[in-house]
């Protein structure tokens, strides 16, 4: 029993060395740019840049309009194949995890040739149109994330106890899934969010490759071109997303536990 503590506890250091040495040694030379002295001279630049802030605002506001879409889509969906169409739930989970297997790149090439200038749709020769396409390509990146969340959260309550209720009590389909289910799932709901945002504010090829000024491709411009300002992007851009698994840990907590009922 003492051996294998013993070897448990070796692994897990071996684990945490291997995490916590690259990131230690991110955070010490982000702080040497003035010389001979520790400073937050790198982390006073990039957040009093205007570039930063411009393209962090960009990427922030596509998050929210990006996790509104998710939740639009997958809330209703996920929640009519568990109440009516239980049967077809492995084709649309195998359709939720193309995502994963398809490149993004491939996604941005197929928004580059079906909306180019050149085509019957030039939805790209137009700013909002193009953003309106970003945003449903973060949504398509995200699908995985949201969907199991809200999947996830549907298997904790009893959505044909719930539906029948309501309906009893005269609520149509909109004010069901609004007031009864959603609020029932929010924690579930909120944990694909947080995914959502880490997604779109790390996002580089499609952001990329449709000319949007957004933070995943100022983040590979200054890493291109800047020695110490990269690494604090790198320490700011992983605090963001640490801080959103964090919020998805806590809200974890308040879940309500899988009752085990056939839905």
């Amino acid at each position: 029993m003492k051996t294998g503590r013993f070897w448990a506890w070796v692994v897990f250091i071996l684990g945490a060395a291997y995490f916590f040495i690259p990131l230690i040694a991110t955070v010490e030379f982000s702080m040497r740019m003035r010389r001979g002295a520790y400073s937050f001279d790198a982390y006073q630049i990039v957040l009093g840049d205007a570039r930063f802030q411009a393209t962090f605002m960009y990427s922030v506001i596509a998050a929210i309009f990006t996790i509104i879409l998710g939740v639009l889509v997958v809330v209703p969906a996920a929640y009519w194949i568990r109440l009516r169409l239980p049967q077809i739930r492995p084709v649309v989970e195998f359709i939720t995890l193309l995502p994963l297997v398809i490149p993004a790149i491939v996604i941005v090439f197929g928004y580059i040739r079906m909306y180019g200038s050149n085509s019957p749709l030039p939805f790209l020769a137009n700013d909002t149109a193009t953003n309106a396409l970003l945003v449903i390509g973060y949504a398509t990146l995200a699908l995985p994330y949201m969907y199991r969340a809200v999947d996830t959260g549907l298997r904790t309550i009893d959505v044909r106890t719930l539906t029948e209720a309501a309906q009893i009590l005269g609520a149509g389909w909109g004010t069901i899934i609004s007031r009864v289910i959603l609020p029932n799932v929010l924690i579930a709901v909120l944990s694909g969010a947080f995914l959502t945002f880490a997604i779109v504010i790390g996002e580089f090829t499609m952001a990329s490759l449709l000319n949007r000024p957004a933070f995943g491709p100022y983040l590979q411009n200054i890493g291109a071109n800047r020695a110490y300002e990269p690494a604090a992007l790198a320490i700011i851009a992983f605090a963001i997303t640490w801080g959103c698994m964090s919020l998805i840990q806590i809200l974890s907590r308040f879940a309500p536990k899988s009752a085990n009922r056939p839905n």
